[in-house]
């Protein structure tokens, strides 16, 4: 599937859809106008993504009006421009006019501002707009949900792309909507800018001769895309060895509006006194680099107007959770292959633009675009994900994404579940409470948390555990007829902290996997429900905290943990939030049993 030109992040592809009604209130409609709201709303996406490079990246919002009566017909476009400016809700009722009334509105992003009188919402409800298809709900938590809630509220019928309506093809239309705001919802699920490293090499994988010598690897057409990418930043990352070797002076240079800002990441300051980026006329540069280096230089480059920041401990990871302080959104790499892999390494790298130029250089020494990640084995390498293959003059652009599009929507586990689980949980509407470390606000339900916890053991009698984590680690081991098994046990239970006894645990199971128990996966879930429920019967206030989130979704939000956290981007299993909910349903009801018990005896 090709990329369309101009549109690095959305690539819109036609669409035939096949309705399937899984909710109760989905909307009944044939199969051809099914077809044809999953391409409205992909047209949303499409008109939301105009602006790109025009503006600093911001949610990207479009919409149309669809006239009623049966005719169908598109009567109003309109798209958000930047931050600050006309809502795209705004625009399309207003280039629609009276043709509004009894009419539809597709928006590819719930509206994400719904006070006032000029706002997204008041326009669509007082153009006498009547039904609001949106193609993925907003993907910032304290946004999320309002403005659907508030339409509803106006008596306004609302479907929203993966709940009211599905299929196959309804996700694929619900993805692109995701893709076309990728920053906004990958920023909203890691908590880092989204961040795409783009770079240039030969056919046999080279970034530039031994010599050093790059210009120019790709074509001149491919150095036109590399300009829309950089339109669509709100900065370009580059190391120390780029700006010695290449003084660039990364600029967008794509007859758009937004400069992005230029940020050099060096370890030791080792830069040169004259280089482009420290000429600020046009656009910021900021360096970033360990405390204490070359104060001198500091002081030089301050003199230039250049920024410094400094940091403990100079990494990728804190300096992008640095910049998404700042705000930043989106981020373009460009820089050489050492400071690339400590990227990829560090897990900020979201989406990979690679341009393959027909030629080859050769060289021993020649440098790679990747340095150094520690892999040995094929079956290590880094997968893409959604590749796209378009030809940009001789040259070949692959891209990808390294990391799958969070997909935001608030089903952890899924709706059905999570309702089976626990009925006072209200689909879709309901509250999302994340806990991972045990100085969270929701840290009691760590599994690390301080809380001695008693179970029976396989004699018979109760053996106390320090914690959960001890608990679940050390029964890997028990009932194994095995005297090292049994050390492990007794080692793991002694452990002086939860941490050391996961790494115990952990590393014991994967050096030893002849020492785990036969039916350790069948059982380790029932193991778990067992210790927290001893956990939180134990210990009154850990049971009213848990009680106090009814109609909660609760999520363990390991980024690393598939299995029992929610991972990084949502696509864990969270079996830990789900014992902690099916707890507390069970909770609740023996709390509603006991009510009743004490009003039928009065």
């Amino acid at each position: 599937m090709a990329l369309a030109v101009g549109a690095s992040y959305f690539s819109p592809t036609p669409i035939i859809l096949k309705p399937r009604a899984t909710f109760a209130n989905a909307v009944a409609c044939s199969s051809g106008n099914h077809a044809l709201e999953a391409a409205l709303v992909r047209r949303a996406a499409e008109l939301a993504d105009m602006s790109a490079g025009f503006t600093s990246p911001h949610p990207n919002v479009g919409c149309l009006v669809v006239s009623g009566g049966g005719a169908g017909d598109v009567v109003g476009e309109g798209y958000l421009y930047a931050q600050g400016t006309k809502p795209a809700e705004v625009q399309a009722v207003e280039a629609a006019g009276e043709r509004c009334r009894g009419g539809t509105a597709f928006l590819n992003l719930e509206p994400g501002d719904c006070h006032g009188d000029h706002t997204a919402v008041s326009a669509l409800v007082q153009a006498g707009i009547t039904r609001v298809v949106v193609g993925m709900r907003h993907p910032l938590r304290h946004l999320r949900g309002n403005a659907i809630r508030d339409l509803r509220g106006q008596g306004l019928q609302v479907d929203v792309f993966g709940e009211d309506l599905q299929s196959k093809l309804i996700e694929e239309a619900q993805k692109a909507c995701r893709i076309v705001n990728a920053p906004l919802v990958y920023r909203a699920a890691s908590r880092v800018p989204f961040s795409v490293l783009k770079y240039a090499m030969t056919l046999d994988g080279k970034i530039a001769a031994s010599s050093g010598h790059a210009a120019w690897i790709s074509s001149k057409k491919s150095r036109s895309r590399v300009f829309e990418l950089r339109g669509r930043s709100d900065a370009i990352v580059v190391g120390g060895n780029t700006v010695r070797r290449d003084n660039p002076r990364l600029t967008a240079r794509h007859g758009g509006g937004h400069l992005p800002m230029r940020i050099v990441m060096t370890q030791t300051l080792d830069l040169p006194e004259e280089a482009h980026l420290w000429d600020i006329s046009e656009v910021s540069t900021i360096v970033v680099t360990q405390r204490g280096a070359r104060k001198s230089f500091q002081k030089y480059l301050a003199s230039k107007g250049v920024e410094v920041v400094e940091f403990d401990i100079l990494n990728p990871r804190d300096v992008m959770e640095y910049f998404y302080d700042r705000g930043y959104l989106s981020i373009l790499w460009e820089c050489g292959g050492t400071l690339t892999a400590s990227a990829i390494s560090s897990g900020v790298i979201h989406k990979v633009f690679a341009f393959v130029a027909p030629k080859i250089i050769g060289g021993k020494y020649a440098p790679s675009p990747v340095g150094e990640l520690g892999m040995v084995e094929m079956s290590q390498a880094l997968d893409l994900i959604d590749v796209c293959y378009e030809q940009v003059g001789p040259d070949m652009l692959v891209s990808g994404f390294l990391q799958p599009i969070p997909d935001l929507t608030p089903v952890i586990p899924s709706v059905d579940e999570t309702s089976a689980i626990d009925p006072t949980v209200t689909p879709y509407d309901s509250s999302v409470i994340f806990f991972y470390k045990t100085w969270d606000p929701y840290g009691a339900f760590s599994n690390f948390s301080p809380h001695p916890i008693q179970m029976l053991d396989e004699n018979g009698s109760y053996a106390t555990w320090s914690t959960v984590e001890h608990c679940y680690q050390a029964h890997k081991f028990v009932g194994v007829d095995n005297p090292l098994a049994r050390a492990c046990v007794a080692d793991i239970k002694s452990a002086k902290s939860p941490e050391e006894a996961a790494r115990m645990g952990r590393s014991l199971q994967r050096r030893h996997p002849d020492l785990v128990r036969s039916d350790w996966e069948s059982v380790k879930i029932d193991v778990m429900y067992r210790a927290l429920k001893s956990k939180f019967s134990i210990y009154p206030h850990l049971n009213n905290m848990l009680l106090s989130t009814a109609g909660s979704v609760l999520v363990e939000a390991s980024p690393h943990d598939l299995f029992w956290g929610g991972g990084r981007e949502g696509e864990g299993l969270n079996y830990l939030g789900r014992l902690l909910m099916q707890l507390r349903s069970e909770f609740l009801g023996e709390s509603s049993t006991t009510s009743e018990s004490t009003v039928l005896a009065a």
